[in-house]
């Protein structure tokens, strides 16, 4: 099969020299995109900026901002049979961009914000995507009532939720302890393991769901 999978941070630009972004790291996106080229499914990872080496057998597209994202999704999504949005999108950028360096000068500085593209919640609606749907939800509470929300706001067939208050999992880990929230309220609890280890159970699950 053909998988779509958007991974790590977006950057968005205050000025020339500072961004607002988040601690996505992005490995559990690529590991997700190892594990299915592993497993011999043709592979695209829209990643955001990362450190990680790009994976070798994988169709990679760089990007910085979460419009560049959904531009690049709304691109390279048809054709596919699945589609797993993992990338830590930033719900807001700033209305403006400073073309210059910003001064510290005043005691305090407000920055007006605007929210980005929601490009999962596009995906069925603007983007007519019949695949299978897969979402993250990272959560410090509430963790499967949040998620079992954005399954039916969004349209997806299934969020991987995992909850990043807890010490040791989930943003710049090397490890991930979720839950898989299926329509109908099912939930299927997945142990602690490393992020390599998890995404190739991952994959194995939406495989045999589609």
């Amino acid at each position: 099969m053909r998988l779509l999978i958007t991974a790590g941070p977006t950057r968005e630009p205050i000025d020339p020299v500072r961004f607002l972004s988040n601690r996505s790291s992005g490995r559990m996106g690529y590991a997700l995109a190892e594990a299915a080229h592993a497993a011999g499914h043709e592979v695209l990872l829209i990643s955001g900026p990362v450190t990680l080496p790009p994976p070798s057998g994988i169709q990679l597209i760089h990007v910085e901002t979460a419009r560049e994202m959904f531009d690049a999704v709304r691109t390279h999504l048809p054709g596919c049979a699945a589609a797993i949005f993992s990338a830590a999108v930033a719900d807001y950028r700033p209305a403006q961009v400073v073309p210059q360096k910003l001064k510290k000068s005043a005691a305090t500085l407000t920055l007006e914000l605007e929210r980005t593209e929601d490009i999962l919640g596009s995906v069925r609606s603007q983007f007519a995507f019949t695949g299978f749907l897969v979402g993250f939800a990272a959560e410090t509470e509430n963790l499967i009532a949040h998620a079992q929300d954005k399954l039916q706001r969004k349209g997806c067939d299934l969020i991987i939720a995992n909850d990043v208050s807890q010490p040791g999992i989930g943003f710049d880990s090397p490890e991930n302890e979720v839950t898989l929230c299926l329509p109908g309220g099912t939930t299927i609890p997945l142990p602690r393991q490393s992020k390599t280890s998890l995404a190739h159970e991952l994959i194995q699950f939406i495989s045999s769901s589609i």
